[in-house]
């Protein structure tokens, strides 16, 4: 089964059909006047296919069990064929798309068994997704394209020669993974001055997001925040909020995280754990989402 414990929380939708053809207008007839002798077709239909969407994770081996918390199924008839459409919806980390489909098929089958009896011929001919929404394809227009990127380390140790610095390191290698053309990467030490210095002279270059990595703890030589602070204009305290959160729902410490975020001129500053785990959960709670900003910041709306 697929790992999705990074993905993040988000509602998820998706619609599916089936298509059942009869072979005369006699059997539609019998369906609509509720005169099929095995009972209600389109009732035991319906039934069928909502216990099949709660079941898909049972039945096929990769679904990953899920709160579905929302399922209709409605049948619409057009001449000797009937449109059987599933509608689900869930508040998880994957997608509902299979468990849609599942439906409409079960659903398909079993009008399929309570007709044969009175109609040799029938068929099903296609079970097919009509739609999704709340998955990563809903982000595939969000990415850096056309923005600068700066990441700051902040560490003594590093600056010394003293470790090896890997988070800024998968930092540089994300944004560009996320379409951003130009990545810079500095190391300075847990100096308030020389945190403000470097911020600044990114502000006054408009480089459009500088990431801090490093510093956002509670030890007497953890100051990032303190330094970044004072320097927002527009602090956007979701970001780090939502950090957080996510962050919690792994380990334990996140709580502990004192990280800011906000723009400073027109460059976004955020500021997040020294750690390549923190950095990465960080990541993976943010993006590619985070890029809404600069184009709310430009004038586009919300939609």
């Amino acid at each position: 089964m697929v790992d999705i414990t990074h993905k993040n929380t988000t509602l998820r939708k998706a619609i599916a059909s089936a298509t059942l053809q009869v072979s005369k207008q006699e059997t539609i007839d019998a369906i609509q006047s509720r005169s099929v002798p095995k009972g209600d077709v389109f009732e035991f239909s319906r039934a069928a296919g909502l216990l099949a969407v709660k079941k898909t994770s049972d039945v096929i081996p990769d679904c990953h069990p899920l709160p579905v918390e929302y399922t209709a199924i409605t049948h619409r008839v057009e001449g000797t064929t009937v449109v059987i459409e599933v509608e689900v919806h869930a508040i998880y980390r994957t997608g509902v798309e299979v468990e849609a489909m599942h439906g409409a098929a079960i659903a398909a089958l079993t009008m399929y068994d309570m007709l044969k009896p009175i109609d040799k011929e029938v068929e099903i001919s296609s079970i097919r997704l009509v739609k999704k929404e709340g998955g990563k394809s809903d982000k595939k227009s969000l990415s850096g394209a056309g923005l600068s990127a700066a990441v700051v380390v902040c560490s003594d140790t590093i600056t010394r020669g003293e470790n090896k610095d890997t988070a800024g390191q998968f930092l540089v290698h994300r944004l560009e993974g996320l379409g951003v053309e130009r990545v810079s990467i500095t190391v300075i030490p847990d100096e308030v001055a020389a945190i403000q210095a470097q911020a600044n002279a990114f502000i006054e270059n408009g480089i459009d997001l500088v990431i801090f990595t490093g510093g956002t703890g509670l030890s007497p030589r953890d100051v990032t925040p303190d330094a970044i602070e004072p320097l927002l204009d527009t602090p956007v305290p979701g970001i780090m909020e939502t950090v957080r959160h996510y962050g919690q729902q792994r380990m334990p410490f996140a709580m502990l995280s004192r990280g800011v975020a906000g723009f400073a001129k027109n460059s976004l500053l955020i500021t997040l754990p020294g750690s390549e785990g923190g950095v990465r959960d960080a990541m993976d709670a943010l993006f590619p989402q985070l890029f809404h900003v600069f184009k709310v910041r430009q004038g586009m709306r919300h939609s």
